[in-house]
Order: structure tokens, then sequence, then C-alpha cells
């Protein structure tokens, strides 16, 4: 149990090690799934600021978590990762648009100002879906 408020600067592991990327029939990199293949990308550990950009959020979360199982008991926590998780779930179908309010106040992100506050306008994207299409996709899942 740790009160970080701010990430490490670096990671924990120092593990050099590249991940498979090789197409299943194939044998060779697949670079229509993963890109351009950058082995310094892979090997080289990132820029310090970005390991802690990556993690801020889970950081931040992780504080929260451990505050309310200090001052109100082992329940608060895991009621709160519940509730985060019934929440995080989509329950309208996928063609409509969905603000998810309840999961922006349980992570503390209703006071703040965002790029998708305000760039996160439907009216304003491009991807025309249809109902009939998503339903049956959906359909097809479950199945």
């Amino acid at each position: 149990m740790s009160f970080r408020i701010a990430p490490a600067a670096l990671p924990e592991t120092s593990v050099k090690s590249t991940y498979d990327t090789t197409h299943a029939d194939f044998g060779n990199h697949d670079a229509l799934r993963y890109g351009t293949r950058s082995i310094k990308s892979e090997v080289l550990p990132g820029h310090p600021l970005e390991h802690r950009l990556n993690k801020w959020q889970e950081t931040q979360w992780e504080l929260k978590l451990n505050m309310a199982r200090q001052a109100y008991g082992m329940h608060a926590p895991i009621k709160m990762m519940m509730e985060t998780e019934t929440v995080s779930k989509r329950h309208r179908l996928p063609v409509l648009p969905s603000s998810n309010l309840h999961l922006d106040i349980l992570m503390g992100k209703d006071e703040t100002i965002d790029f998708e506050d305000f760039l996160n306008d439907p009216a304003m994207s491009t991807d025309m879906l249809d109902v009939h299409a998503a339903m049956e996709h959906k359909l097809n899942l479950k199945v």
C-alpha cells in the first residue's frame, strides 16, 4: 500500500525484451497489424516523463483507493471498484452517443476540462454507423 501522488520516474522493471510480432502463417514481422518495427523503441526505455504521463491516472486511482481504505475501511475501495466496473460497461447501442457522466464523477474527471470534453462532439464525427449492422454484430457476439 503506497500513498504515491505521482508515478515513479522510471518503470519498475528494467527487463529488456521485444514482444512477438510475427505473423502466424508467414513467420515474419506483421507490419499491417503492428506498424513498422523499431527495435530501438522496444529495447531502450522511453523518456521518464513519458512513463509518468502513461501511469498518471493509474497512480491517482490507487491513491484514491488507498486513502478510502484508510479512512473508511476495506469495503470502500471494493465498492468503488465494483461501481466503476459496472458503469464502465456500455449499456446503449454502439451508434447512440453516451456521455458516461457517472464514470466521470467516480474517477474525479467531472471537475476538469480535457480535450474529450470539447473535441468529442458526435455531430462532428465522420463515422456513419448503420444501426441494424451494429445490432447484428452485437447479437453475434452474444451467441
